[in-house]
């Protein structure tokens, strides 16, 4: 038994001021609101005076440290080592378009670490595949070499552009049936599939994918209003970094990021750095959303976590970390050096919301709709995944199940 005391408690609706945690068998199992608390042979950690939040959940992380998830080795497992010293206690390990036997690589990475259960480290969630069938005009730093047409008609086309399908060439590398046959194997450990949903054979493949289990989200995309609208119609439930890498909103053209707005099925990410999105827009997001329709994601890079000027990989590209951000070696931005605990001191500190409201962004929203009963949530019967903040919103603890995970 475990007893964080004399803490700032963030529960789902309030926070309790000078309360008491109590921490049995991976569970929460009381809170005490006047912190006293009468637990013979129980482990005492004094928290007066921080922060006592709910785990972050990150569903899109690409890296952590100088690791990125298409590396060679044990890059998943090297990543949930990392990752709880910024709070997070479970993430969706995200991959960049690639071939064929490196998606098959990562999925068996996420598989073999998920069923592992390791030490010391966060929660591996299915990943998240920032998937070969985007628009190429949007996409970002996504190598355009690897990205293909979901049309059956079309299986060994390049994409090309969303709108010019006679422009895509064979390609006898692999085709997009070669991917959607290695997400096919791998159904279990394969979570959020970002798309475009514009491109030939993009509506049918939202259809195809969310009858088999996934969580379609919807990026990297040119899509029109109405092309946005028939694929929330047809399943897509959720959107890849809201206004990155998608048709700028205007008055009369509101476009993918108007759909995603305005339709309450779907949550969005939204890369809280305060760059990504300018904090106007972020705050125009989540008062138009909900907090329980906004999930703070990372888009985190391996230069997460690395000083200014350092070099990294992305899907093994060089990237180069900035003060903003990092960077393809043409300038292209490529993801960012965000950490949860840094989107969490941001949503408060530059966007100007509650710690409540933060908590609810990364962590309750995220578990919610990845379906992780008992996580992202300060409540008796929880699981206890929960993370220590000073006033500045630096990682103090990190606990998983209860047990110390991270210690500064």
């Amino acid at each position: 038994m475990i007893v964080l005391a004399g803490g700032d408690l963030v529960l789902p609706d309030r926070v309790l001021s000078g309360a008491s945690l109590v921490i049995d068998a991976g569970r929460v199992a009381a809170i005490e609101p006047r912190g006293r608390v009468d637990a013979g042979g129980a482990t005492f950690v004094d928290v007066r005076g921080l922060w006592v939040v709910p785990g972050f959940i990150d569903v899109h992380v690409h890296g952590v440290d100088g690791v990125d998830t298409l590396d060679a080795g044990d890059p998943i497992a090297d990543m949930a080592a990392r990752l709880p010293q910024y709070g997070v206690t479970a993430f969706c390990p995200t991959t960049v378009a690639c071939p064929p036997a490196a998606l098959r690589a990562v999925l068996g990475a996420v598989a073999q670490a998920r069923a592992a259960r390791l030490p010391a480290s966060a929660r591996v969630l299915p990943a998240h595949l920032e998937s070969n069938f985007i628009n190429p005009e949007y996409r970002g730093a996504q190598p355009a070499e690897c990205l293909r047409l979901p049309d059956p008609a079309s299986a060994f086309a390049k994409a090309g552009t969303s709108r010019e399908a006679g422009r895509h060439a064979p390609d006898g590398e692999f085709s997009g049936r070669d991917i959607l046959d290695v997400i096919a194997a791998a159904r279990p450990d394969v979570g959020i599939v970002t798309l475009a949903p514009e491109l030939p054979g993009g509506l049918d493949l939202v259809r195809s994918l969310v009858r088999s289990g996934h969580r379609v989200s919807l990026g990297h995309s040119g899509a029109s209003l109405d092309e946005t609208m028939a694929a929330i119609d047809a399943g897509a439930r959720h959107a890849a970094h809201l206004f990155n890498r998608m048709t700028p909103i205007t008055h009369r053209s509101p476009g993918i990021a108007g759909a995603i707005l305005v339709r309450d099925e779907v949550a969005a990410e939204l890369i809280s750095d305060g760059y990504h999105v300018h904090p106007a827009m972020s705050r125009v997001a989540i008062a138009s959303k909900g907090t329980d329709r906004i999930m703070a994601v990372t888009d985190g890079t391996a230069g997460a976590g690395l000083p200014v000027g350092s070099e990294a990989r992305l899907g093994g590209r060089r990237i180069r970390v900035t003060g903003t951000g990092a960077v393809l070696d043409e300038g292209t931005l490529a993801g960012s050096t965000l950490t949860m605990d840094r989107a969490f001191g941001t949503i408060v500190s530059v966007f100007g919301f509650s710690v409540v409201e933060a908590a609810i962004m990364c962590s309750t929203t995220p578990a919610r709709e990845l379906g992780l009963t008992g996580l992202g949530l300060i409540a008796e019967g929880a699981v206890a995944d929960v993370v220590v903040l000073d006033r500045g919103f630096r990682v103090v603890r990190t606990l998983i199940d209860g047990r110390d995970v991270f210690s500064r």
